[in-house]
């Protein structure tokens, strides 16, 4: 027997071994040491012919033959990597080597110039080789100077090895993207529509789609040269199909156009013009949706135009007919078919030849991704108005409507089908503004058609015909896809505008599903039901699903295989609940998920704890549907506090990060649940709520458990970071009687010098909660401990520590508020630490805006805290005068309007505190205060800026804390110049705050009024007897009136109002010349008064 032939993987040798009884037996080679052999055969074969190839010189005699013979060798192996994982060649050295051929094959030498393109589409399509700039330099030179020296019967096998080389790096390549895609480029020659070889048309606008196509983290083509190749793409695939061509290479082409369309528009926005183009991209697209669809004879249109969309309708939506319900079937495919008779369709008309079904199948799948790409390129505001071009509005009747769903139901392949529908997922994902305006609950009109009315009519048919789909699929992957679909769809329809019963359906329908044998079937109905849960929740329908029983209901609409077996949880033991006493079946579904044997597992092998879970994404998807199902339905889900809490635990001492993770989430959300039955404007009886019992139960369990261990997982700090959130959901009256107080604030104080941020940032925030706990606010030692971890906090590096870190000082500062009247505390409080507090927020107020919005809060609160003996002391002189000047800074600065409004609110909480001299001339940043309020609340364009500073300026208490008169006559100045200009906006949504900021200042003038002395009557009275005071008084009686009604409907039992109220009749009186009827003397009562002035009795 010969040799084998150089460049040939040898056949393994194996030793002779004599026939005996006593040899071992014979072992045959696995599979992995075949794998190991053969892999290191290509390693040795191309280190053996790059090597070769590097010692060949260009004026060898035989350079020929040898690299023929070469190249033969390199491309006989078998080098890609998704057979051979481990293949172990360096990108560097096929580099070296096709650089070093590039040189020794002369472009006259064609037959050896198609042998090279051949390599280098070989090397690198299979070993995946990302080129150094030098390499692709070289080798895009080399093709693009073979393209114009070579005869045109090479340019095939050139282009493509052009494509290998310029796949992802078109950016890279603009030395030469002029000579390709310029005017007169090869490009654009061989991409016409005009040019005969099918196949020649092919490779080049597949090149030209691996030069569009971009690779994530690096730039985009330039906009120049993709409008070019957008333009060849469109034109290839808008002309109509040659003469005489083959059914095969036409779908080709038009394959590689449709793939260097997505491209084209995947590489960002919306960049090929205005609607006519966009409509012209969308019109070739559909026609190409059904390319190959038998019976599709329609003349289809060069342009698709959107749908004018009304933005406001006046008339409330008609009520649709109800649509004719399917007759009952006995089987799954009696079902299917005689849905698809009702809605007009031909079950035989696909039936199509393998090889063209084939064809067309790719190209519609090719359309629809291009489809996908414009859904996600193009602004869905714009995209909106092309919806009935793609989804119908009425079920379909009579010729059927080419959309989405058409294909959806009809096409035969199962990735055609996929496609369609992530296509449609693709435009229901964010589409919940557009949808919310559907509504059909309102009484039926015959006039027109809101386009409310029609878009709900779109939704019900989407939810028929997705349910038919359901029905019908067979492909567990598409399968997974209609559920999917179903799952974006029920979470953008407002289904509290529509008429109940489309959820019902599906609830039932989808049921059975929860035991398919396919594990990404089962994962995406806990999303659906997920999203059932979760829209508009709590939705009085989904209500009433969750209370029926397993068995209620019935099984009306579905039309599984499984409804014939019995339930393999009811096997386990999980019994069917009450429908009124019960947890909700959803519940005990997603319970038994996480801790229960799954279900492929046989009665033989028992359902004990050694029986294998459900695989993880369905766990954690249960454990998600819970969470959902406590946040919305928190009120059907407390039955089973405790039992929850016990699978929460049972998570949290898992192995499993992901599990322990959404295992602390689900706790966070029962005491998020919990927190909120007991809030002051609650509106849940005391009967219904939880019994305070049971919470400290609950939460001492949870604590005693391994959530302790979890807060301590260094390996993990994401589960970190959600334990630290879970303890500040505990209710307050709860954690008063926890033996396990100290327990969790050392715990939390430790972990504010973890070193990542997210567990500094949800310890900082936990005790941020805490320290407003009646139980700990007094704790003198524990607000020192909390203020100085703060402090330690508002100076690292991370913005999201130190955002906390400032919203939590502004609750510490809340608490020394709340305890200002126990001078014990404000006594045993250091004041240097109340000094640190001051500082820092004054440093916080420069921060950005997130630190700074609560940095204010926490300044105003400081200002009012700051006692005479602490203001009297030369050390907080110049921290006072720094902090008053940061808030006055910031309510004239250019921030957010949040950061302002709460700058506004702080330096009215520091006007509270007596013992501040905001009148006196020592202290000239008052002035300052007063300066800028008055400012802003005449010129800020956010009314709620206005409404806080008027507030701020009605805060002091005596006519001292205004100032001279002129500081005086500037706050009344200020204040009734923007009373006579509330109404004057340029923002339309500042008008529903108009009534406040009237109100407000109406207020902040009368209370000037009630302060105001003799010596400011001149200046008052020349200020309302003007044509400017006319409008003044009048908003000043109306605001009275408005008093007037109130205290006639509450009584008048408030006598330090009533006081204020009086005097303030008093001025207005004397203003009004109306003197007399207020003598000082007079025994008249205020509400006496009032009436007097406010109907002006002389």
């Amino acid at each position: 027997m010969p040799p084998p032939a150089s460049g040939q993987s040898c056949a393994p040798v194996f030793p002779p071994v004599p026939l005996s009884a006593d040899a071992a037996p014979f072992t045959p080679l696995g599979t992995e040491g075949w794998q190991f052999n053969s892999q290191s055969d290509a390693e040795r074969q191309f280190a053996r012919c790059a090597s070769k190839l590097r010692s060949l010189r260009g004026d060898s005699a035989q350079l020929r033959e040898e690299l023929n013979l070469l190249f033969d060798q390199l491309m006989s192996e078998n080098y890609n990597k998704t057979m051979n994982p481990s293949i172990n060649i360096r990108p560097e050295d096929v580099c070296v080597l096709l650089k070093h051929a590039s040189c020794l094959v002369p472009l006259s030498q064609e037959h050896l110039v198609i042998k090279l393109c051949q390599l280098v589409h070989h090397l690198l399509n299979q070993l995946k080789v990302i080129m150094d700039e030098q390499t692709l330099d070289v080798l895009v030179t080399y093709t693009v100077q073979a393209l114009s020296v070579c005869s045109t019967w090479t340019h095939s096998e050139i282009l493509l090895a052009l494509s290998t080389i310029v796949y992802g790096n078109g950016p890279q390549c603009h030395k030469h993207l002029n000579e390709l895609l310029g005017k007169d480029g090869v490009l654009l020659l061989y991409s016409s529509p005009s040019q005969p070889d099918m196949e020649l048309r092919r490779v080049t606008l597949t090149c030209m789609a691996n030069i569009c196509l971009r690779i994530p983290g690096q730039p985009p083509l330039d906009d120049q040269y993709r409008i070019v190749c957008f333009q060849v793409f469109l034109k290839t695939l808008q002309a109509p199909k040659p003469p005489n061509t083959d059914e095969l290479f036409y779908c080709m082409v038009i394959q590689a156009a449709l793939k260097g369309l997505q491209w084209c528009l995947s590489s960002g926005k919306w960049r090929f013009g205005g609607g006519e183009e966009l409509g012209s991209v969308l019109a070739t697209i559909k026609r190409l949706m059904f390319q190959g669809a038998p019976g599709v004879s329609v003349e289809w249109p060069a342009v698709l135009y959107p749908a004018p969309l009304p933005q406001y309708e006046g008339l409330s939506a008609p009520k649709p007919p109800e649509p004719p319900k399917e007759a009952a079937t006995t089987s799954k495919a009696s079902g299917v078919r005689q849905a698809f008779l009702s809605l007009g369709i031909n079950i035989g008309g696909f039936h199509l030849k393998i090889s063209s079904l084939k064809n067309n199948g790719r190209v519609r799948q090719g359309a629809l991704h291009c489809l996908l790409a414009v859904v996600k390129g193009v602004e869905k505001r714009t995209l909106y108005g092309y919806w009935s071009s793609f989804i119908p509005d009425s079920p379909i009747g009579g010729p059927p409507p080419l959309t989405l769903l058409t294909i959806i139901l009809k096409d035969p392949s199962p990735k055609v089908r996929a496609c369609a529908l992530q296509v449609l997922s693709a435009m229901l994902d964010g589409s919940r503004q557009f949808l919310g305006v559907a509504e059909d609950t309102a009484s039926p009109r015959t006039s027109f058609t809101p386009f409310s009315f029609s878009l709900a009519t779109a939704i019900r048919e989407l939810h028929r015909a997705l349910s038919l789909a359901l029905l019908a699929e067979t492909s567990a992957h598409t399968l997974t896809q209609v559920i999917k679909c179903l799952a974006y769809l029920v979470a953008n329809v407002p289904y509290h505008r529509l008429r109940p019963g489309l959820l019902s359906p599906l609830w039932k329908q989808m049921r059975p599903y929860v035991r398919h044998r396919d594990v990404n079937v089962r994962v995406s109905v806990l999303t659906l039901f997920g999203a059932l849960v979760t829209t508009q929740a709590p939705l009085p329908e989904v209500q009433l699903l969750l209370r029926q029983p397993e068995g209620g209901g019935g099984r009306a609409g579905s039309f599984t295989p499984q409804d014939s077996a019995l339930s393999w949880r009811q096997r386990d033991g999980v019994s069917s609940p009450s429908p009124e006493t019960g947890p909700p079946w959803l519940l005990q579904l997603c319970v038994a998920l996480v801790t229960q044997p799954r279900e492929d597992q046989s009665d033989s092998e028992g359902t004990g704890q050694g029986g294998a879970l459900e695989p993880s994404p369905v766990r954690l998807e249960a454990l998600q549907v819970l969470a959902h199902l406590v946040r919305g339905y928190f009120s059907l889900a407390q039955a089973c506090l405790c039992e929850i809490g016990q699978m929460c635990a049972r998570c949290l001492g898992e192995t499993d990060p992901s599990i322990q993770l959404h295992g602390a989430k689900l706790l966070e959300e029962l005491g998020t649940g919990i927190i909120q039955q007991y809030r002051a404007e609650s509106s849940i009886p005391e009967s219904s709520r939880i019994p305070m019992s049971q919470v400290v139960q609950f939460w001492s369990e949870v604590l005693s458990g391994p959530l302790n261990g979890a807060l301590q997982n260094e390996q993990h700090p994401t589960l970190q970071t959600s334990a630290c959130d879970t303890l500040s959901t505990i209710l307050p009256q709860a954690f008063a009687q926890l033996p396990s107080q100290m327990m969790c604030i050392t715990v939390l104080l430790g972990l504010t010098y973890s070193e990542n941020y997210l567990v500094k940032t949800a310890a900082v925030r936990a005790l941020g909660v805490y320290i407003l706990f009646p139980c700990l606010r007094e704790d003198v030692m524990f607000v020192a401990d909390t203020a100085n971890t703060i402090l330690a906090a508002l100076d690292d590096r991370s913005p999201n520590v130190r955002a906390k870190a400032a919203w939590s000082l502004g609750n510490l500062t809340d608490t020394l508020i709340v305890n200002i009247v126990g001078v014990d505390f404000q006594e045993e409080l250091s004041d240097m630490l109340i000094l640190k507090m001051l500082q820092a927020a004054t440093r916080g107020s420069a921060d950005k805006d997130r630190v700074k919005c609560n940095a204010v809060r926490a300044l105003g609160n400081l200002l009012h805290f700051l006692r005479h003996s602490q203001l009297t002391r030369s050390v907080f002189q110049r921290p006072l005068e720094d902090a008053v000047r940061a808030l006055v800074q910031t309510v004239q600065s250019e921030a957010t309007m949040k950061v302002r409004w709460n700058a506004c609110y702080a330096l009215g909480n520091a006007f509270r505190n007596p013992a501040l001299p905001l009148g006196k001339c020592s202290a000239p940043w008052s002035c300052d205060a007063f300066s800028a309020l008055c400012s802003v609340v005449t010129s800020c364009k956010n009314f709620k800026v206005r409404i806080k500073s008027a507030a701020a300026l009605s805060v002091p208490a005596h006519r001292g804390c205004y100032g001279d008169l002129e500081r005086f006559r500037c706050v009344w100045r200020s204040l009734a110049t923007a009373l006579e200009n509330s109404e004057d906006t340029n923002d339309f949504l500042e008008y529903r705050y108009c009534a406040s900021l009237r109100h407000t200042l109406s207020q902040a003038l009368l209370h000037l009024l009630s302060v105001s002395q003799s010596g400011d009557m001149p200046a008052l009275g020349a200020s309302l007897a003007g044509e400017e005071g006319t409008g003044i008084k009048e908003h000043l009686i109306k605001y009275l009136r408005e008093e007037e009604a109130g205290d006639g409907a509450e009584g008048a039992k408030d006598g330090e109002r009533d006081s204020v109220n009086l005097q303030c009749a008093r001025c207005l009186t004397c203003f009004f010349d109306a003197a007399t009827l207020l003598d000082r003397s007079s025994n008249k009562t205020p509400l006496q008064c009032r009436q007097d002035v406010l109907f002006d009795k002389n």
